[in-house]
């Protein structure tokens, strides 16, 4: 077959159409939000991950007492400062809500596993177990409002191009490790649909 220019050009114009086209995907793919962006994307999971290091206490506490994981009136309590906090810091009352209820859930997940761990090893009380109002509610009291301002700028970042991609990468990295996977994919879930 006899190449003519013709088909060379065509040829030619193919293949740099097909390469742009590559390269567009490809930007596509990795973009990513402004550094500050990244950088609050990253405090959100920092501020999760401070809030479920205080769910061994809890369970210890809790395993000592003999006191329920589950506490819905504490929670519903909780949950309607929680709204009223976040309605006064313009955040979404309902995003809040369902963002503090999965953090409750992850925590109890955490709990969960230990207690089971502890029953099968026949665990005895702890010595000193923490005092939960004065050692663990200082703490989550700490938190709640750098949760509730962190809920904030995920609000912001809803409309900011490479965020959601970003939090996804993130996301995928931070629910690796084998104790506290689950448990962190249950309080990022409601990041994820947000973004």
């Amino acid at each position: 077959m006899r190449f003519t220019p013709r088909h060379v050009a065509n040829t030619y114009c193919i293949i740099v159409i097909v390469a742009l086209l590559l390269l567009a995907g490809c930007q596509t793919q990795s973009s990513l939000p402004p550094t500050e962006d990244q950088a609050a994307i990253d405090r959100m999971l920092h501020l999760i991950d401070e809030r479920l290091e205080v769910a061994p206490l809890v369970a210890r506490s809790k395993w000592n007492s003999g006191a329920a994981i589950e506490a819905p009136e504490r929670e519903a309590q909780i949950l309607d400062q929680v709204a009223s906090r976040a309605a006064d810091a313009g955040v979404d009352e309902d995003f809040a809500r369902h963002f503090f209820q999965a953090q409750f859930e992850a925590s109890k997940q955490v709990q969960r596993q230990l207690h089971e761990r502890w029953e099968d090893e026949g665990r005895e009380p702890f010595d000193n177990p923490p005092d939960l109002a004065e050692e663990v509610r200082p703490t989550l009291d700490r938190l709640t409002p750098a949760l509730i301002d962190a809920l904030n700028e995920m609000e912001r970042l809803a409309d900011v191009e490479g965020a959601s991609g970003y939090l996804e990468a993130r996301a995928t990295e931070f629910t690796r490790d084998e104790v506290y996977g689950e448990p962190r994919e249950t309080a990022l879930q409601p990041l994820l649909d947000r973004l």
